[in-house]
């Protein structure tokens, strides 16, 4: 039992460290010249610049950025809610809370990386000051974190859901 308590308190942190680093890390989509994210355009590796109400589709990316951040913070949240119920829980019951906002954790980073994948184009293509650079990019790995701590949220949701107190 120490074992799976131990893999699953591994399984969860490794969670929140893939948000962590999909939220903050500027590569979301890069090209040979540039890299972006929800928070900033960079050029040539040193020249950034903060994404703000100029950039065309900011509300967008509002969505995003909330979204993930959200998601982070409910993750971080059902960590620490888990230590309490792993405590006070009576044997036998199922941490019932700790899945229901882990599985919130897992919605929001989907919505987060659904939005951005489907209006990726719009963001990058109407504005013409980083047009010519973020038409020729690809989804970088922060981007493909998100989607691989959306996996991991979804399945550490499930295990919490199936996972009985025992002695």
């Amino acid at each position: 039992m120490l074992v799976l308590l131990a893999f699953i308190i591994i399984f969860h942190i490794t969670s929140a460290a893939l948000l962590f680093v999909a939220t903050i890390d500027n590569a979301w989509w890069v090209g040979e010249d540039f890299y972006a994210d929800v928070w900033r355009v960079c050029t040539n590796g040193t020249n950034c610049t903060e994404i703000g109400d100029h950039f065309e589709g900011y509300a967008t990316l509002q969505a995003v950025q909330a979204t993930m951040i959200l998601s982070t913070t409910l993750c971080c949240i059902a960590f620490f809610i888990f230590l309490l119920q792993l405590f006070r829980l009576k044997q036998g019951a199922r941490f019932v809370l700790t899945s229901i906002i882990q599985l919130l954790s897992c919605l929001c980073v989907m919505i987060a990386a659904a939005i951005y994948t489907d209006r990726r184009q719009d963001l990058h293509d109407n504005n013409p000051r980083y047009y010519s650079l973020t038409s020729e990019g690809r989804y970088g790995y922060a981007f493909i974190l998100a989607w691989v701590a959306f996996a991991f949220t979804f399945i550490s949701g499930i295990m919490y859901l199936i996972l009985r107190k025992r002695k």
